[in-house]
């Protein structure tokens, strides 16, 4: 019976041998792969640095262009502005031209008469003016001529 014990004992301690070895092979195994998650992790770690550098670069542009337009909106507002009170102006100086140009249509029809005769007037002095001048003599260097009739 001790034999067997002895056997028993031997069985037991290559079980547990094996036990051991399995156990060692698993744990090496899992510090490869744990080996592999640090190193992804501290890629992934400073691949997160630079996309937060850049994101804060971004950010930092971002607002810079968020003034630039600020401003340069403030700036065409001020253009909006002086080119409405343009038009203002326009406005007025169309409405006031609007209200002359109907004050002399109706001053004339009121005087349509008195103009007829001051045209009528004007044509009887015209004619008058180039008869006077048909009678009077062309001057020449010296001589005078006179216009015959025919």
């Amino acid at each position: 019976m001790i034999n067997l014990l002895y056997v028993a004992a031997v069985i037991a301690a290559i079980a547990f041998l094996i036990l051991c070895v399995s156990l060692a092979m698993t744990l090496g195994s899992l510090k490869t792969s744990l080996q592999s998650v640090s190193h992804t992790v501290d890629g992934l770690s400073k691949q997160l640095e630079g996309v937060t550098t850049e994101s804060t670069q971004l950010l930092q542009k971002t607002n810079q262009l968020a003034e630039d337009l600020q401003g340069k909106a403030d700036k065409l507002n001020t253009v909006v502005d002086a080119v409405k009170g343009v038009g203002d102006s326009v406005n007025t100086l169309n409405q006031s031209v609007h209200r002359i140009s109907s004050s002399v249509t109706t001053k004339a029809e009121q005087h349509s008469d008195k103009i007829a005769q001051v045209v009528q007037w004007g044509n009887v002095a015209f004619g008058l003016y180039d008869q006077v001048k048909e009678r009077q003599p062309e001057k020449s260097a010296g001589w005078t001529v006179y216009k015959s009739r025919s």
